[in-house]
């Protein structure tokens, strides 16, 4: 397992961390996705040979927040 702290920026609200650990929590290989509001980032363990960071930060775009 691999694990990764993103900074994403946009995320304001209960409703954005449920979309955030929802979609990526949602991703084959991934094993948990926590989102910290105030330190505007999210915190993701995942086997890299199932998924890569990049889907990950795709995801996390696809739900409209940025990834620094």
């Amino acid at each position: 397992m691999e694990k990764v702290t993103l900074n994403v920026t946009g995320m304001s609200c209960g409703h954005c961390v449920k979309a955030v650990e929802g979609s990526v929590g949602a991703l084959e290989g991934v094993n948990s996705v926590q989102v910290n509001l105030d330190a505007a980032t999210v915190e993701v363990e995942f086997n890299s040979g199932v998924v890569t960071i990049e889907k990950i930060k795709e995801t996390i775009d696809d739900q409209g927040y940025d990834v620094a």
